[in-house]
């Protein structure tokens, strides 16, 4: 059975929107249907030394796929807090240069931090990063809910491109941190 995520999204008087992503399907504000990605990757690396390369939005592009031809074209800090807005230039589909503009929404050094993209290609986007200690080193789970702007055409073009485009980032990204952090240190 097919999980439907949808995406409530509230915006209070002083002008704050926030999202919450739900299972249910009915709410009393704007529902946006969304779609999840979760992926989970054992590292043979401490969680401090995992944090350490994480927090630093300066090692994106060493796992972002080239392909996407990913620039960041905002400062960014050497280690990410809550409240950073940084802004990515990327080429997703046919080389036509998008801006991505993403702001740390939360961070609980070194278990968790979330990513949501304020501007960009995407509808909704929230990318949560998630590393817990184990035997052999730490575990990192990613789970992105994202939503597409495509309205009635958004499974099909989901199911026929999007899907397998992030498949290919993640996978890329997986190989990358493989050898990165195999790498005699």
């Amino acid at each position: 059975m097919k999980k439907t995520y949808h995406i409530e999204r509230n915006k209070y008087r002083n002008g704050t929107v926030r999202f919450t992503v739900k299972e249910s399907t009915h709410f009393e504000n704007e529902s946006i249907q969304a779609y999840q990605l979760k992926r989970i990757q054992r590292l043979t690396v401490s969680l401090d030394v995992a944090w350490d390369f994480f927090s630093s939005p300066k090692n994106l592009p060493k796992i972002t796929p080239s392909w996407l031809d990913f620039s960041i074209i905002s400062d960014v800090p050497e280690r990410m807090r809550k409240g950073d807005v940084m802004t990515y230039r990327i080429r997703p589909l046919l080389g036509v240069p998008m801006t991505w503009v993403s702001e740390i929404t939360r961070v609980e050094e070194p278990f968790f931090f979330i990513d949501e993209q304020r501007s960009g290609p995407y509808r909704f986007w929230r990318h949560q990063h998630h590393f817990k200690s184990i035997d052999s080193g730490v575990e990192m789970t990613d789970i992105v809910y994202y939503a597409l702007k495509f309205g009635l055409l958004s499974d099909i073009i989901q199911s026929v491109l999007i899907k397998k485009r992030l498949e290919d980032i993640f996978n890329y990204r997986r190989s990358v941190l493989t050898e990165i952090f195999s790498q005699p240190s």
